[in-house]
């Protein structure tokens, strides 16, 4: 069992969604450009831990096609071998079906994997991103192996998860 003042390592893995999607003034558009977590990090204080990112897509979750869930299983398979855990950022609108595909694709799994997003952008002054990136950290140092979405203060773990839009959350599909 990890302590809590041990160093933690994380491997952040960008993918795109609502949660990094930047205004373009010229336009008026929000698009996925680049990804914020960088920034986002920055204003948190996070003592004993090493990060890294990766940028593995730039997508809005509703154009991510199959192939593009195997590139993220790609990506979370190389991430746990030099990581105690792995946050995959994600859009919402089918963060469900990409954690079923980690949790199909992740067999034996000796770490947890994590994915949160935000219903909001980052950018915007309401978003819920501070709130789901912090929570899935907290997540990463203390749940047992297996594939989460971490979001709105609950870590739900796959098979199972489902987008509740009446709410603006997650929740079991059996609850």
């Amino acid at each position: 069992m990890r302590r809590a003042e041990d160093t933690l390592k994380i491997a952040f893995l960008s993918t795109g969604g609502t949660i990094e999607k930047t205004y373009d003034e010229t336009d008026g558009s929000l698009r996925n450009v680049r990804s914020v977590l960088e920034v986002l990090m920055e204003s948190l204080r996070l003592p004993n831990l090493e990060i890294s990112f990766e940028t593995v897509m730039s997508k809005d979750s509703l154009e991510m096609t199959d192939p593009d869930r195997d590139l993220i299983l790609a990506a979370v398979k190389k991430a746990v071998s030099a990581h105690d855990a792995v946050i995959v950022v994600h859009g919402t609108d089918t963060l469900e079906k990409t954690g079923e595909h980690l949790h199909s694709g992740l067999p034996g799994l000796d770490r947890p994997v994590l994915l949160t997003g935000a219903f909001r952008p980052f950018e915007f002054r309401d978003t819920d991103a501070y709130q789901n990136v912090t929570e899935a950290l907290l997540a990463a140092r203390l749940l047992p192996p297996g594939v989460y979405a971490v979001l709105h203060n609950r870590a739900l773990a796959f098979p199972g998860v489902t987008k509740d839009r009446a709410r603006q959350t997650f929740s079991r599909r059996d609850a």
